[in-house]
């Protein structure tokens, strides 16, 4: 896909009030299920929290060893996705007990480039499904075509040891950690710059963007209540109405 670099900017303040909902030690990624009704949080030291809408921490489990950088919900086979920074895989753990059930690894390069590089500023950190497909930001701060692209990318099927990069999209945006699709846009959090962008796939621009406060943004899910949430890495869940945000 092109480049785009023309906005539609919509900028809305963020509400300063405290809207807390949970301590959770490093999140790093969060989803909402619809099936249960709650989220999932990924930990940067390999655990998984599950909490009710209003912040009440229903399980915590360690999974093993893992950088988990973020968490979409697979409601359709009852799965988490995660993304692993340090092994730059996707990991399937079951969605019931919590069970690892396999990692694939993501190949690096994409049309002879090399997407996703291997050293300690650069990985991915984000991960979304939209329409079934799976969609992964690769969080460095240079633009595509550059080696370190920063750029969400769609990743084939999870039925092999490893998958390739299937397409692009070159968003021209920094330090994207957290990825959403709702109500047919993805959404997109960066840390960096503190932005909420809200971006058409199919007609590959952003249509708006909403300036966040400052904070340490690594994960965003939205539920079926008109509410966002926010995966705060200093410890937190944050909890919002979308019409505070003017999406």
């Amino acid at each position: 896909m092109k480049r785009i670099t023309t906005l539609l900017l919509s900028i809305s303040a963020f509400v300063t009030a405290n809207h807390t909902i949970a301590k959770v030690p490093e999140a790093s990624g969060i989803c909402y299920s619809q099936k249960s009704n709650t989220l999932f949080i990924a930990n940067d030291e390999g655990s998984i929290f599950e909490l009710d809408t209003n912040g009440k921490i229903l399980r915590e489990k360690k999974i093993g060893k893992y950088d988990l950088e973020g968490v979409a919900c697979d409601d359709k086979n009852s799965d988490l996705i995660f993304a692993i920074e340090v092994d730059e895989s996707i990991l399937v753990v079951n969605m019931k007990n919590l069970k690892v059930k396999k990692e694939i690894e993501i190949k690096r390069k994409y049309n002879d480039k090399m997407v996703i590089k291997k050293d300690k500023e650069h990985g991915i950190e984000a991960i979304t499904i939209v329409d079934g497909d799976i969609y992964i930001s690769n969080q460095s701060y240079k633009k595509y075509p550059d080696e370190d692209a920063s750029i969400v990318f769609k990743v084939g099927k999870l039925n092999k040891k490893k998958t390739k990069i299937k397409s692009i999209i070159a968003h021209d945006f920094v330090d994207i950690a957290g990825l959403s699709y709702h109500k047919d846009f993805l959404y997109m959090l960066s840390d960096k710059k503190n932005l909420l962008i809200k971006y058409d796939i199919k007609k590959d621009k952003a249509v708006k963007k909403v300036k966040l406060d400052k904070f340490a943004g690594e994960g965003v899910t939205f539920d079926n209540s008109g509410n966002i949430y926010f995966a705060d890495d200093e410890g937190s869940v944050l909890k919002y109405k979308i019409s505070e945000l003017g999406l």
